[in-house]
């Protein structure tokens, strides 16, 4: 991603006369060649210690070269309470790379607590626990899109695909201009230019590559684009230049600004300047509406929410443009909002790292009613991926394309995506029951009360009914139960994006204890004092384990060489992969309600994988596996984390030895497995 970059910050590349008194790894840093920049600042580290001006620019550094590992390593001595200890402070803006390099390194717990750290600061809240839920639904959703690399993909960055009849037009580095021509200094690869190919209905080239034609392409930056709904005219960002040179505001900067070419004769005329670009900032990544009556970009102009905001400007008849207008704060943080595009139906996509993600910039949709944009929507996996993901566009009502750094973190490849769910939020019919915790059994006349984090309140009675079903959109709410006597209880649950999916709180009963007064005997006809004692039920011992053996409700405990263990269908995972499945969900969505209702029983997540790849790779592949399990289990089934372990076994227990015998992919599929021993009760 580094080369997107470009039009993501403001360039650093002023070329100015610099003080003697500047070290090279300053020198570096400042016209933007991060990579060589932490370079010489680790010499400067090992030379004059931990000092916190060099600390700041190497995390900056490595953060900007998509180092994430060593990013954190500094960034983690920077906010540490020891190093500032004397100082008493640091810029809050390091505590939200924190956090962003930890979503990069799929460090979720430890990132939001940075989130939070950082929100504090600035006057803000974050329900932390919330957060990561959120987080947690993200990845584990449904998937609403299938995705595949693009056959175009090379080893340079391909980014802003858009497809126009049977020719996909796209950015990349791949090709210099020339022999003596520069390299950019922040990737140490080529400039930028807008490329096109034909392809067939797959999508796979028919033609070879080629630069786009005429004067767009330049010996600077060209990078996202879009047309008019004829094709015949395009607004695209690059380098502020004047006759081919970069232009530069007072203290150095080249500014983005954004274009527009008309196209005579299949030829494209020079570029010229939209009027409401300014030195001092950069406007950048165009997106058009279907009737071209509107114009949306991102800009980090002043006025804005933070770092660079989403705006619209109308486009006249006459060929003159409004006044931009910033899209406000149901769009736009504190952050970066960026890359918009606007679908057939006026719907909002764009990037953004300021609402909540899985990692560095998450895609959002924003659907557009009553011409108002509604709250963002994370598209989840596969989509959005721990690294950055960027500039979708749709070219038909389900298929488009995207770009993500997720394969190498640094350069950028175009993905195709095909749109299979649903993507605005909807409401779902969820239905809730109260049982008996001993029994098993509901309980009728219980009280039910389900409320949002905005203090919405649903309420109903079971009475003769099993369930109380209301609509519901998917998100964290609170479950309350009450019934005369049992002790009540609440808990918080998510509602998923299925119709008449079952939530359940299991009740314990109060314990009636009848103490009599002094005296008191079969002639005394007053009444008796009585003292309400209320206890949880929690069996224990031998007791609970004859209970756990003999309950025939939900997933049996069955004993194996002394051990008990739940004997659960099997939980599937596909071949490489560590996502839970969907048929698994439904086991492990019942499995959560038995663990609900044997609140002392502890287990232990064993994960193996089969034979095929090396002895480290499936050792980590089961670690993953088998923390994936855990973590659906407590973020989605609720079930306490402090009550799982979990440990990942590799290939080294097959049941089924495939180094002795030609194994078939049903006994591959047989040593893919997951155990759940009971530990302790």
């Amino acid at each position: 991603m580094k080369t997107k970059l470009l039009f993501v910050f403001v360039l650093l590349i002023g070329q100015t006369i610099f003080s003697q008194r500047k070290s090279r790894a300053d020198r570096f840093f400042e016209t933007g060649d991060y990579i060589n920049a932490a370079l010489q600042y680790e010499e400067e580290l090992n030379r004059e210690g931990y000092r916190k001006d060099i600390l700041e620019k190497i995390s900056t550094s490595y953060y900007n070269a998509f180092q994430f590992q060593k990013a954190y390593r500094y960034l983690k001595i920077l906010t540490s309470g020891k190093f500032y200890a004397k100082d008493k402070s640091y810029d809050n803006s390091y505590n939200f790379k924190m956090y962003q390099v930890l979503s990069a390194l799929g460090k979720y717990e430890k990132a939001v607590e940075f989130l939070a750290l950082y929100k504090k600061n600035k006057s803000e809240e974050l329900n932390k626990e919330s957060a990561i839920a959120v987080i947690e639904a993200f990845k584990l959703k449904d998937d609403d899109y299938t995705i595949s690399p693009l056959k175009i993909n090379s080893n340079a960055s391909e980014f802003a695909a858009v497809k126009v009849d049977s020719t996909i037009y796209f950015s990349s580095d791949r090709n210099s201009n020339g022999f003596m021509d520069k390299s950019y200094k922040w990737t140490h690869r080529p400039f930028l230019d807008i490329y096109k190919v034909r392809v067939n209905e797959k999508n796979i080239p028919t033609t070879d590559i080629e630069k786009i034609s005429g004067e767009i392409n330049s010996k600077l930056h060209e990078g996202n684009f879009c047309f008019t709904k004829d094709g015949n005219t395009i607004y695209f960002s690059k380098s502020n230049s004047e006759k081919g040179k970069k232009k530069y505001d007072s203290i150095g900067n080249n500014s983005i600004f954004l274009y527009k070419s008309t196209k005579t004769d299949g030829i494209w005329k020079t570029p010229e300047k939209l009027p409401f670009n300014n030195t001092n900032y950069s406007v950048e990544h165009p997106s058009l509406s279907t009737d071209g009556k509107i114009l949306y970009f991102s800009s980090n102009m002043p006025g804005g929410y933070g770092d660079f905001d989403i705006y619209r400007v109308l486009v006249n008849q006459d060929g003159t443009y409004d006044e931009p207008v910033n899209l406000g704060a149901t769009i736009n943080t504190a952050n970066r909002e960026q890359f918009p595009f606007i679908s057939k139906d006026g719907h909002l996509f764009f990037s953004s790292n300021g609402h909540l993600g899985l990692g560095m910039m998450d895609l959002f949709v924003s659907e557009r009613k009553n011409n108002v944009f509604k709250k963002p929507v994370n598209l989840g996996a596969p989509i959005n991926s721990r690294y950055d993901d960027f500039s979708l566009t749709y070219y038909n009502e389900t298929d488009g394309f995207f770009a993500s750094n997720r394969k190498n973190k640094t350069d950028d490849d175009i993905y195709l995506f095909s749109q299979i769910g649903e993507i605005f939020l909807k409401e779902y019919k969820a239905r809730f029951t109260v049982k008996d915790f001993a029994s098993d059994s509901y309980i009728p006349d219980a009280d039910i009360f389900v409320s949002n984090l905005e203090n919405q309140l649903h309420e109903g009675k079971l009475d003769k009914q099993e369930f109380f079903t209301i609509s519901l959109f998917p998100g964290k709410y609170d479950f309350t139960a009450t019934a005369k006597g049992y002790k009540s209880k609440t808990k918080s649950i998510i509602v998923k994006e299925k119709e008449n999916e079952v939530y359940v709180i299991y009740l314990d009963k109060e314990i009636v204890s009848v103490v009599e007064e002094n005296g008191n005997n079969e002639n005394n006809t007053s009444a008796p004092n009585k003292d309400i004692v209320t206890n949880k039920e929690n069996l224990t011992g031998e007791k609970l384990r004859n209970t756990l053996l003999n309950d025939k409700v939900g997933p049996p405990v069955i004993e194996k060489n002394g051990k008990l263990y739940f004997d659960l269908p099997p939980i599937y995972f596909d071949y490489d992969k560590w996502n839970i499945r969907a048929d698994s969900k439904k086991v492990l969505d019942e499995f959560a309600l038995k663990l609900e209702k044997y609140k002392s029983v502890y287990i232990k997540i064993s994960s193996h994988t089969d034979s095929r790849g090396t002895d480290s790779y499936n050792q980590v592949l089961s670690e993953k596996r088998a923390e994936s399990t855990r973590n659906y289990l407590a973020l989605v089934g609720y079930v306490n984390a402090r009550r799982m372990k979990f440990e990942g076994f590799g290939e080294s227990i097959p049941l089924i030895d495939c180094d002795t015998k030609n194994c078939s992919e049903e006994d591959h599929q047989i040593n893919r497995r997951s155990e759940f021993e009971i530990i302790k009760y």
